[in-house]
């Protein structure tokens, strides 16, 4: 592990975003409330929660953290894609650019866990660091945003 001792304790934030693809029928079960297990976006969010919680656990090497905040937010595009959305905040000495990642992933595997009765080809992809603030190192803000959700 890195260590953060002397590193100065600054408010931190973490973005970042992924998408599953999908039969255009999948989307319309899910976004109708019709597949079998349940509410998939809904259970998906938990998931995401949680696993950004539990990232040091996940990833070798990452510190746990005490999360401030961590929002995972969902958004149909097109006929047969989900976008999803994770903002991961933290007062800390360590970034939360991992739990981000990992509450994107995890939320994107539960979509596919949920729905792979009805569709197996689904495809889980760009997930991606699209915005991290605070720290030593500053800003970061990636040039192309790829599924950018529109704020509710």
């Amino acid at each position: 592990m890195v260590d953060v001792g002397e590193k100065p304790v600054t408010d931190r934030v973490a973005v970042a975003r992924g998408t599953v693809q999908m039969q255009p029928a999948t989307l319309r079960l899910i976004t109708s409330g019709k597949i079998g297990k349940g509410e998939v976006l809904a259970v998906a969010r938990i998931a995401g929660i949680q696993a950004a919680k539990r990232t040091s656990e996940w990833i070798p090497l990452c510190h746990p953290l005490a999360l401030s905040s961590v929002r995972v937010d969902f958004a149909a595009k097109g006929r047969n894609r989900i976008a999803i959305e994770a903002e991961v905040r933290v007062s800390g000495k360590t970034g939360v650019e991992m739990e981000a990642l990992t509450a994107v992933s995890a939320a994107a595997l539960t979509i596919y866990d949920m729905c792979k009765a009805v569709d197996r080809g689904m495809t889980i992809s760009e997930v991606c660091l699209v915005e991290k603030t605070g720290g030593r190192s500053g800003t970061y803000r990636r040039e192309r945003e790829p599924g950018r959700l529109e704020r509710r």
